[in-house]
């Protein structure tokens, strides 16, 4: 049986083998995510110069106690080089992000970065996207409106909860778990979902990656 959770650390350790000193460093969130931040923790620790840029206020708890500098995203014009995970990728590094809520700020971030790094253990890589539902995130006003817009689509969403209460975001917003199958053209579902109003983010991640890095095993298969 694999251990998916070493599979993670080992791209981690890989990931981080990008990183120079002087950089801004988008930081992920997330299972494997965390792992790269540990891995840029020893590295700090041990004399690199970074500046990171997180992407939720767990990942920024997190970098902070690790003694990693981090600043506002709004304090920088781009982001030299991002490390985050994924809930399932394509070898053509399409993305569906968005398992732990966060999927907004990493879009913004993955949008500012020259290298976006994708880390996953090998249960994520999938030939077509779907099995794993795509977040939504809306504003509470057009929760419904954008349900049934969702529906139009071909797909059928639930709003995610948390002990039996509409999950709120970091921004405050609901999130809609669309389930739509497998997905053949994840660019134009992409763009319809964009087009709904009332829609913040949504969590397929299209052509934003440089390379995602897999464990396998006890190695690492990078697609690029």
């Amino acid at each position: 049986m694999k251990d998916l959770d070493n599979e993670k650390k080992l791209a981690a350790k890989e990931a981080v083998k990008y990183l120079k000193d002087n950089q801004v460093v988008g930081l992920g969130s997330g299972s494997s995510a965390t792992h790269a931040i540990l891995e840029i923790g020893e590295l700090v620790k041990n004399g690199l110069k970074i500046t990171g840029v997180s992407t939720s206020s767990k990942s920024e708890e997190l970098a902070k106690s690790l003694g990693i500098p981090t600043v506002d995203i709004s304090s920088v014009s781009s982001i030299d080089v991002t490390i985050d995970g994924a809930d399932e990728f394509t070898s053509d590094l399409n993305l569906i992000k968005g398992g732990g809520a966060a999927l907004l700020k990493e879009k913004v971030v993955a949008s500012l970065t020259k290298e976006e790094i994708i880390i996953a253990d090998s249960s994520k890589k999938v030939e077509l996207l779907g099995k794993f539902t795509i977040p939504v995130e809306v504003i509470r006003y057009a929760s419904k409106y954008v349900m049934s817009q969702i529906i139009l689509l071909g797909g059928k969403g639930e709003i995610r909860l948390t002990e039996g209460e509409p999950l709120l975001t970091e921004e405050g917003n609901y999130i809609i778990d669309a389930d739509f199958g497998l997905i053949p053209d994840p660019a134009y579902l992409a763009t319809r979902l964009s087009e709904i109003a009332g829609v913040v983010e949504h969590g397929l991640f299209i052509k934003l990656a440089a390379r995602v890095i897999m464990g396998n095993n006890d190695s690492t298969i990078t697609f690029s």
